[in-house]
């Protein structure tokens, strides 16, 4: 495990210790993705790659709804690049692709870029 492997462990540990939400998206991958989707009510968890300009556009978006949905929607970040094992298993076929867990179950997903009313108006319709 590289040293940024252990930082992330290592804050995903702080933050079920804590029992927060974040307020930002967290970096989650192969390895901790299973606690991060069990830890929080409802997440939905952006599957991107850093040479996809769609995903890009969507950082922001996603960003802000982190800081608005912060303690109703916990939200993160999968490079499937570095992390093929999940996107395989969730077959992730084109990016950028979000997906919705609520009560650790995967409920729904919405591939491409989408307008930032139109993510909020569709995770406030699953609280």
């Amino acid at each position: 495990m590289d040293e940024l492997e252990r930082i992330r462990e290592k804050k995903m540990q702080e933050m079920a210790a804590r029992n927060d939400w974040p307020s930002e998206p967290v970096n989650v991958n192969d390895d901790n993705i299973n606690d991060f989707i069990r830890r929080y009510g409802l997440a939905l968890v952006d599957c991107w790659a850093p040479w996809c300009g769609p995903c890009r556009m969507m950082s922001p978006v996603i960003d802000a709804l982190a800081k608005d949905l912060q303690g109703k929607v916990a939200f993160a970040k999968l490079n499937t690049d570095e992390n093929q094992r999940t996107a395989m298993r969730y077959t992730i076929e084109a990016i950028p692709t979000l997906l919705v867990f609520k009560d650790g179950e995967l409920v729904d997903r919405w591939v491409g870029a989408r307008p930032k009313e139109d993510l909020a108006r569709r995770l406030q319709a699953m609280l």
